[in-house]
């Protein structure tokens, strides 16, 4: 099978779609040896893949196919002989010549303008294409979201399949890095600084409990456009935009590590730190109860969930994390066991699943 993926997302330096498409792909060709991956995009990119069935498109090859998803794609399409095209990040093309599978990884576009200040053209070019049937298959990454994408766009229920992420073999429990984490003991944040992960909320937290103790906090993500700058202060470590390589470090040397999202499709940050053992704060929200295993047997749960509204709760509970640390081997133990249940060869598999579906629908 030859199949192509949209490797738009390789053009930004960071961020959760990047993540997927990198580690997608990878995984892909991995289970996959027999079959070909192509990474294609109008836009100049490295491939972060290094194995002989990944290759890399020539992009727009005259005036015309810069009109990339009208008429480049498709010429890219059909000069390869692609079987189906994957978007990996919100859109398709908009020529239904071949089946196509879309990634749906949230819903935030259209929830809050705030969130997305720059995301005109996702809000007004995605439900078209969904509405149209341009996109033959749809994956989601949590059931959560499955059932509110359906509900949303008026889809057909066996046209969307939740596929969940994996996190890198890499992340795992490591021993603190000192130079990066310091000597102070430290609350982490990973993820990119964007108005949707609720920063605010870490900032606060941490001001007050740096009243009662000598804790630092890491802010590890690159800040984007329309984030405001934090300005420094003792205490406060912005690393930026952090190599993954130093991030399973981080993740096992933190007292804890917070996540209090506004909302998400997935929450991979909290997958990660789970699979590092790390003790992990994160808000209840639907997806990310699916991540943690919330609502099934108590002890398979692997992080703590809160309502993003109860500080009195977040703050009990970054006490018990300072103070308790023997108590949350407990949670650490449960992090790891129930990261345990997601890799990225299982997504590779049930994504491959969803390319063979969405090539018998486009037939009939």
């Amino acid at each position: 099978m030859k199949i192509a993926l949209d490797a738009t997302p390789l053009t930004v330096p960071s961020g959760g779609v990047r993540r997927y498409t990198v580690e997608l792909t990878q995984a892909l060709a991995q289970t996959f040896p027999e079959d070909q991956f192509w990474l294609l995009s109008d836009q100049i990119f490295s491939s972060p893949v290094s194995r002989s069935n990944v290759r890399i498109g020539q992009g727009p090859r005259n005036m015309l196919e810069r009109r990339w998803w009208s008429w480049g794609l498709q010429g890219e399409i059909s000069r390869l002989g692609i079987d189906v095209f994957h978007g990996t990040d919100f859109a398709v093309p908009y020529l239904p010549l071949r089946p196509s599978v879309m990634t749906l990884h949230d819903l935030s576009p259209w929830m809050e303008p705030s969130w997305h200040a720059e995301s005109d053209r996702v809000r007004a070019r995605t439900p078209m294409l969904l509405r149209l049937g341009l996109a033959t298959m749809v994956i989601t990454p949590s059931d959560a979201l499955r059932r509110a994408v359906i509900e949303r766009f008026h889809l057909a229920h066996d046209r969307v399949i939740a596929v969940p992420h994996g996190a890198n073999p890499a992340f795992q429990p490591a021993p603190p890095d000192r130079q990066a984490g310091g000597t102070a003991p430290y609350l982490l944040y990973v993820g990119t600084l964007e108005p949707r992960k609720n920063i605010g909320l870490v900032l606060d937290l941490w001001r007050e409990l740096r009243r009662e103790h000598p804790v630092d906090l890491i802010l590890a993500g690159r800040r984007r456009a329309d984030f405001p700058e934090i300005p420094p202060e003792p205490g406060l470590r912005l690393l930026g935009l952090t190599p993954e390589e130093e991030l399973p470090r981080l993740y096992s040397g933190a007292l804890a590590c917070l996540y209090p999202s506004f909302y998400e499709g997935f929450g991979l940050p909290v997958l990660e730190a789970m699979q590092c053992g790390a003790v992990v704060l994160a808000s209840d929200d639907p997806a990310i109860r699916e991540v943690a295993g919330a609502g099934g047997a108590s002890a398979k749960q692997g992080a703590m969930l809160l309502d993003v509204r109860d500080r009195p709760a977040w703050l009990a509970a970054l006490r018990a994390a300072i103070l308790e640390p023997e108590r949350m081997c407990v949670w650490r133990d449960r992090a790891v066991a129930r990261s345990q249940e997601f890799s990225w060869i299982k997504t590779a598999r049930l994504t491959k699943a969803v390319y063979e579906q969405a090539i018998e629908r486009f037939r009939k």
